[in-house]
């Protein structure tokens, strides 16, 4: 009798003890759940068209020392690489197609270099995957060549110059690799074989490089981003297929901003993702649509001097630039 009455009052407290606690979420929700930065719409430029100021099939987005504002339009007629102000205001285009010097047959991916001058990767020219412009579209160099050999491309998709002018490509097709050149097309290195371990690729998508040249590598078939050291060596990955905070369907477009963070274009989920270096989740925003805030397919994404974010969204054929906002930027700095 003893023994169940003890039974029955330690039942008692258990099951008061048990109703007391809350049961706490994953850590994905938590991440969903915290108090993230808001970032705000502050312009807008693009229609579609094939006139100066539109675009038929934008691509990929980049910005120089003075904050011009340079876009690839891949199946555009005669102005392959449109130059804006960061107004938006159309400053100059160049690119007719074709396959001689300064013609492009799909012009994909572009970047600068502390020079202000210009690279842009073209996926379908077998004999100059990289074309190096003047600031101006003066064209100065071309490299690259089709096959299997070190240093060649099937596919080459993206584009990325480091702080000393070192440009890197990656290669989305057979080869599934990333190649390092000098700024006048000597091969360095390379990196990368087909598959899906640390190092490996299916379908290398855009690439960025930090402050201390770090290199990071959209992996689009993997549905990952990879960091990799400028030689490289491999130092890790995040991101694995989903919806939800820190994962990814199918993305294509990196930057990086002046603190080291990391920005994604989630294309198929249809907003932009923002990580530390670390790759862990800071906040995100967009979703399908035409609205201020949605996207249709963003492929591309880079940062100007202000750390102000630029997307190329495909999908409308606009440049959509966002800030992060004044009290997104106050609760930053106060919890520094």
């Amino acid at each position: 009798m003893l023994v169940f009455v003890l039974s029955f009052y330690s039942l008692i407290a258990i099951l008061s003890f048990s109703s007391s606690i809350t049961l706490l979420p994953s850590y994905s929700q938590q991440q969903e759940n915290q108090q993230q930065e808001e970032y705000i719409l502050i312009r807008e430029w693009g229609s579609k068209g094939f006139s100066p100021g539109q675009f038929s099939q934008p691509a990929d987005v980049a910005i120089d020392s003075k904050d011009n504002v340079f876009v690839t339009d891949i199946t555009a007629r005669s102005n392959a690489v449109q130059k804006f102000d960061q107004n938006g205001t159309f400053i100059s285009s160049w690119g007719p197609t074709g396959y001689g010097q300064g013609s492009f047959v799909r012009a994909s991916d572009i970047a600068t270099d502390a020079q202000d001058n210009v690279y842009v990767v073209d996926a379908n020219n077998p004999n100059q995957a990289v074309q190096k412009f003047t600031n101006n579209g003066t064209f100065i160099t071309a490299w690259g060549s089709y096959g299997f050999g070190e240093g060649q491309f099937i596919n080459p998709i993206g584009i990325s110059v480091d702080s000393k002018g070192n440009v890197y490509v990656s290669d989305l097709g057979a080869n599934n690799h990333v190649v390092k050149f000098d700024n006048n097309g000597n091969l360095i290195t390379e990196w990368g074989t087909t598959g899906n371990g640390n190092g490996q690729f299916l379908s290398p998508h855009e690439i960025d490089n930090d402050l201390v040249d770090n290199v990071y590598v959209v992996d689009y078939g993997n549905d990952r981003i990879q960091k990799f050291q400028n030689n490289g060596e491999f130092i890790k990955t995040w991101g694995t297929s989903g919806n939800r905070a820190g994962e990814f369907h199918e993305p294509e477009g990196i930057a990086t901003d002046s603190k080291g963070n990391i920005y994604v274009a989630d294309t198929n989920n249809h907003r932009i993702q923002k990580f530390d270096n670390n790759g862990n989740f800071i906040t995100m925003w967009g979703s399908e649509g035409t609205g201020d805030y949605q996207f249709i397919e963003p492929t591309s994404v880079t940062v100007d001097s202000q750390d102000n974010i630029y997307v190329v969204d495909m999908g409308t054929q606009k440049i959509k630039v966002f800030a992060l906002s004044s009290s997104s930027s106050s609760s930053s700095s106060s919890s520094e």
